[in-house]
């Protein structure tokens, strides 16, 4: 028996579940986008989750290695580290986990470069290996890993650039259990990351404000081929793009308010349950089926970017929309709202969370509300702890 634990499998249970509550849903007007390493397009850190999966064009902080790393030339800073943990579908297993670390430091005379780094690891708990009979053979650990570093410059005053190099591991294999079982190993691949961050100071009324725009074309790179390259996927290639205006309600109060729009730029694998492949007496044109998913399998990853347009560009477009009160950039309140149309999987979700900060550390944390019954995701937590570099050199008289 050929035991293979997939992260996909667990992604789309949200829409899976949402789905069976709408029975009156088309087949073909339910299609989510599959893609290999599906983890590297969780939120890792707690603020962002907090406003609906958010962050492209938000202040700088630790974690804007996942939103958009040019914002770390504009960070307040010089240095900083973050850790985040999310327990992942907790409403179904108890040992699945994304754990994150973030890292960033200014260098140059100026101020206004900076390196990166973050390191991510899913793993998805123990499962037991069985034989054709069912009986147990032994218990297996797989996992999927990310270490990428990124480097950012101010080219204006107003305007950063970044760019990011990602080493892509995921072991989701049983090889060495036994030989009578098939065996997979481990797939490695590379991908690239381009963003760019722009924010200026208006004046409005009396009160100094900030408006940003931001974009992050990420993991555009190789595919990732399991099973020897008899299953070759496409990695999460995305596109983001986002603004966020902040401005004074009093002294030392602030309101941000953010919006995301993102498009995963994954051509959709073809469906031998999709219409077109029936004729009116319904039966199955396996001709043609083949054809269209050897295709998809011999798809270059940059051609599927632009195929991925062609392919119901307005219903693939997820959007976020959040909000952020700061106090005296002590205290944090955040809300938001995620949304994807029910063809692309219809995950829709509040985000809430807060934040507290003191001195060198800072505590944020989110959680989620789902709005489809029964949704696996509901009642995700996420937590993310950082550390000031500069304030702990000044703690210890450094500077």
């Amino acid at each position: 028996m050929k035991i293979r634990f997939s992260i996909l499998a667990l992604a789309l249970m949200t829409a899976t579940a949402v789905m069976a509550q709408d029975g009156d849903i088309k087949n073909d007007e339910f299609n989510p986008v599959s893609t290999g390493v599906t983890s590297l397009a969780i939120t890792p850190d707690a603020r962002g989750a907090s406003m609906g999966d958010l962050g492209v064009a938000t202040d700088p902080d630790v974690n804007s290695q996942f939103w958009n790393p040019s914002k770390y030339a504009f960070a307040y800073s010089n240095a900083g580290v973050s850790l985040s943990y999310t327990p992942w579908l907790r409403k179904i297993v108890n040992d699945i986990a994304l754990i994150n670390l973030s890292g960033y430091m200014k260098i140059g005379s100026n101020d206004n470069q900076a390196v990166s780094l973050s390191l991510r690891y899913f793993k998805l708990g123990e499962i037991q290996a069985t034989d054709q009979a069912g009986s147990a053979m032994a218990s297996i650990n797989p996992f999927e890993m990310s270490a990428d570093v990124g480097y950012s410059r101010k080219l204006s005053e107003k305007f950063s650039m970044g760019v990011v190099l990602r080493y892509i591991y995921s072991d989701l294999s049983y090889g060495g259990i036994a030989e009578s079982v098939d065996q997979t190993k481990g797939a490695s691949a590379f991908s690239a990351d381009l963003s760019g961050y722009f924010t200026t100071y208006p004046v409005i009324g009396r009160n100094e404000c900030q408006w940003s725009l931001g974009f992050n074309l990420s993991n555009i790179g190789s595919k990732i081929s399991f099973n020897g390259g008899n299953d070759p996927a496409f990695l999460p290639a995305n596109l983001r793009l986002g603004t966020a205006f902040t401005f004074p309600l009093a002294d030392y109060h602030n309101l941000t308010l953010s919006v995301d729009a993102n498009k995963l730029m994954v051509p959709a694998k073809p469906r031998n349950t999709d219409s077109k492949y029936y004729n009116e007496d319904g039966d199955f044109n396996q001709e043609a089926f083949s054809t269209d998913e050897q295709a998809w399998k011999d798809r270059s990853s940059i051609s599927g970017i632009f195929e991925s347009f062609k392919d119901h560009p307005l219903k693939r477009i997820t959007y976020s929309v959040g909000a952020e009160y700061a106090y005296n950039q002590q205290f944090f309140l955040r809300g938001g709202y995620y949304y994807e149309s029910k063809f692309n999987g219809d995950r829709q979700y509040f985000g809430l969370g807060a934040g507290f900060s003191l001195n060198v550390i800072r505590l944020d944390a989110a959680y989620m509300i789902a709005t489809a019954q029964n949704s696996p995701l509901d009642q995700t937590l996420r937590f993310t702890l950082s550390f000031d570099m500069d304030g702990i050199k000044g703690l210890f008289g450094r500077n």
